[in-house]
């Protein structure tokens, strides 16, 4: 086991908790004879991250089942989205990266949807996400990986090497068939990576699978995928921070906002990372120059649904502060913040009206 990295990945841990912000006291009034506990649960076992939830529920048999059923979404989806393990009885995307070139392989109508709603996110962000370029995110996650083991040793991949992994990626590589339910890569050497969508796209599909059950007063945190359904036990909003990418102990939050029945989702530089002489390279790769870019620190969505927040998030941070602008401005309830590499924010009029403090 790399213990470096693994220790990286636990000093994240309090980063993600810390976004949803709790309020003062555990339980609410919710009339004169009734009172509302504000009760959490937390797992690790999914998408390499926390899953956090909280729920506004007087019965603690209530909120277990809950999250029982959170618990077996999450599972689910963690394991048909997973690149890096297979399961049994299950043709998941690792299936179908080992069957690149070879055939068409037959997976569960629920991942053919998640990976048609990624074609329409591509579509939609001009190609700045993009599940298809698996091929390059591997070779960067290896040296990062690499580097979180040994950073006295910590590299850059070679520009040929990636460029030859770009040949690789593209819509143009990616057959879905709907109708017989199955996915092919037609190169050999594509590989889809959807660490872009998955965390937001499957707290999407919990958040409405809940809401169908008649589910309120409850927060998601996916690791910082953030889906309120309803509001707080005390009929109030949630309030939610909106983290330093410096880290600042002093000062983890730049801001703080109140919402409810929304999603919120971040993409930042300060996630992951490594250092190679002195010089931070971030996990968010742009697709055409096939490296990470700088143009923010961080790039925040709020908008009705968590999926489409998670793709804008990353493609958001791989465009021009004007691009993106663009592109927010031209769909309906969705909003942004960008925090600019010197501490500058600019924030659509909407996400400014629901700022509520430092």
């Amino acid at each position: 086991m790399k213990l470096n990295y693994l220790y990286n990945k636990l000093l994240i841990l309090p980063c993600i908790f810390a976004v949803l912000i709790s309020s003062a006291g555990c339980s609410y009034s919710k009339s004169n004879k009734e009172e509302i506990q504000r009760r959490t649960a937390s797992y690790l076992e999914f998408f390499d991250t926390v899953s956090q939830i909280i729920g506004y529920e007087n019965d603690e048999t209530v909120f277990n089942d809950v999250c029982s059923q959170v618990y077996s979404i999450l599972e689910e989806y963690h394991r048909l989205t997973d690149i890096y393990h297979s399961y049994s009885g299950i043709n998941n995307l690792y299936t179908v990266n080992k069957n690149a070139g070879v055939q068409p392989v037959k997976v569960d109508r629920k991942l053919i949807d998640m990976l048609l709603f990624a074609e329409d996110m591509s579509e939609l962000t001009n190609g700045m996400f993009d599940i298809t370029i698996g091929s390059i995110l591997s070779i960067w996650h290896e040296h990062r990986e690499d580097a979180d083991y040994d950073p006295a040793s910590a590299s850059l991949p070679s520009y040929e090497e990636l460029s030859q992994a770009k040949l690789h990626s593209g819509a143009d590589k990616l057959i879905i068939d709907a109708d017989a339910s199955t996915v092919y890569l037609t190169d050999p050497l594509a590989s889809l990576d959807v660490g872009g969508i998955a965390k937001g796209y499957t707290t999407e599909i919990i958040a409405k699978y809940l809401q169908s059950q008649g589910i309120t007063g409850y927060a998601l945190n996916i690791g910082g995928n953030i889906r309120l359904i309803g509001k707080r036990g005390d009929g109030n909003g949630w309030t939610a921070g909106i983290q330093n990418p410096d880290l600042d102990p002093d000062k983890p939050y730049l801001f703080k906002i109140e919402i409810s029945d929304t999603s919120l989702v971040t993409s930042g530089d300060y996630q992951r990372y490594y250092y190679v002489d002195g010089v931070k390279y971030h996990h968010i790769i742009h697709p055409e120059t096939l490296m990470p870019v700088n143009n923010f620190r961080a790039v925040s969505i709020l908008c009705n649904d968590s999926g489409v927040a998670d793709c804008l998030s990353t493609a958001l941070f791989n465009m021009s502060l004007d691009d993106g602008k663009a592109l927010v401005e031209s769909l309906d309830s969705v909003d942004a913040l960008w925090i600019l590499p010197d501490g500058t924010v600019e924030m659509t009029d909407n996400f400014k009206d629901k700022v509520v403090g430092e």
